[in-house]
């Protein structure tokens, strides 16, 4: 009795594990399959000490829109603003789902329409020189992921509230989505990852009220991030022990951007133009001062780990259950 009442408990664990897997959908990131690989943290309600200044700030976020015509146009071209930032893990595994925050400038003036699409590219790094500062420097893979419900491998995003607002009255917003496309990221390697909220409009003529503008937040430099890659120079404090300023390798930079769909190849579709290295912003992001050290931005990057899959569960179920009968059978000879 006692035999089967464990049997019976380990079987209701993989029927729930199988469940979990099945319904993972509903969750992000997804549940049992994502593992977090590269991690720098949102500025939201942070509390900094820098040279002796203690405030709480909400950081703030630079514009990384681009707008144009639409797909009813035939030949369709987007051109704003980027943002990027550079990133290094120690884990050859695909990057699967991407994590960030922004948020909508000038919107509580003026409401705008929330973002349907995004520009998420993964791009080749133009390593610093002397007296010269890194940027992205050609692209690998690029996608656009649209606003709908999370599954593996959907292409879509999703956006929540979960701050502000910021020193501009802007709220702050989290970002989940799952790549169409996983980007086959190598260990030790540095890349840059770019996002841009893909607008229609007209791209020859700044945004006016009530059009969407939206930015990429900057990331919380009070936290370490510990799974960043030992390139060089890699994660480092610019600040002391009691007030850490963490900065990961080089400037997160911003410039212009054209998108063009039906470009042949990928250097003809995205084209970037004058990236200029960003700084945090003095009372924006913490005391006076902090203007003088290289801005983050915040994202997370998810690959997959090992689990099994729903049909793999379900097998191990009706295996586990054929093997109970045959023991019980076997008794009652």
């Amino acid at each position: 009795m006692k035999l089967n009442v464990r049997y019976l408990l380990i079987l209701i664990a993989f029927i729930g594990s199988s469940g979990i897997l099945t319904n993972q959908s509903n969750a992000d990131p997804l549940p049992l399959r994502d593992f977090l690989k590269f991690d720098q943290e949102p500025m939201i309600n942070t509390t900094v000490s820098v040279n002796g200044q203690v405030g709480t700030y909400h950081g703030h976020d630079e514009i990384s829109t681009i707008y144009g015509p639409g797909n009813n146009a035939t030949q369709p071209v987007y051109q704003g603003s980027f943002m990027a930032d550079d990133f290094s893990d120690t884990v050859s595994r695909p990057v699967v789902h991407v994590t960030w925050w922004g948020s909508y400038h000038g919107a509580a003036s003026a409401p705008q329409p929330p973002v349907q699409q995004f520009l998420i590219g993964f791009e080749s790094d133009n390593a610093a020189t002397p007296g010269n500062f890194s940027y992205p420097k050609s692209p690998i893979q690029y996608e656009i992921v649209n606003s709908g419900a999370l599954a593996p491998g959907s292409g879509t995003f999703t956006e929540q509230q979960v701050g502000g607002p910021d020193i501009n009255g802007d709220l702050i917003y989290k970002y989940n989505a799952e790549l169409a496309n996983p980007f086959p990221e190598q260990a030790n390697i540095v890349y840059w990852l770019k996002i841009a909220a893909v607008v229609g409009g007209n791209p020859t003529v700044p945004p006016g009220p009530g059009v969407t503008s939206w930015g990429w937040h900057n990331r919380d430099y009070t936290i370490n991030d510990p799974l960043a890659a030992p390139v060089s120079p890699g994660e480092v404090n610019e600040g002391t022990p009691n007030s850490p300023i963490w900065h990961f390798q080089d400037d997160a930079v911003q410039g212009r951007l054209t998108y063009t769909p039906t470009g042949a190849g990928l250097n003809n579709q995205i084209i970037m133009t004058n990236p200029l290295p960003q700084n945090y912003i003095d009372l924006a992001d913490g005391p006076q001062g902090i203007g003088n050290h290289s801005k983050d931005l915040a994202f997370r990057l998810y690959t997959t780990q090992n689990v099994p899959e729903p049909a793999t569960c379900t097998l191990m179920v009706i295996g586990l259950v054929g093997a109970l009968a045959t023991r019980r059978r076997s008794r009652s000879v």
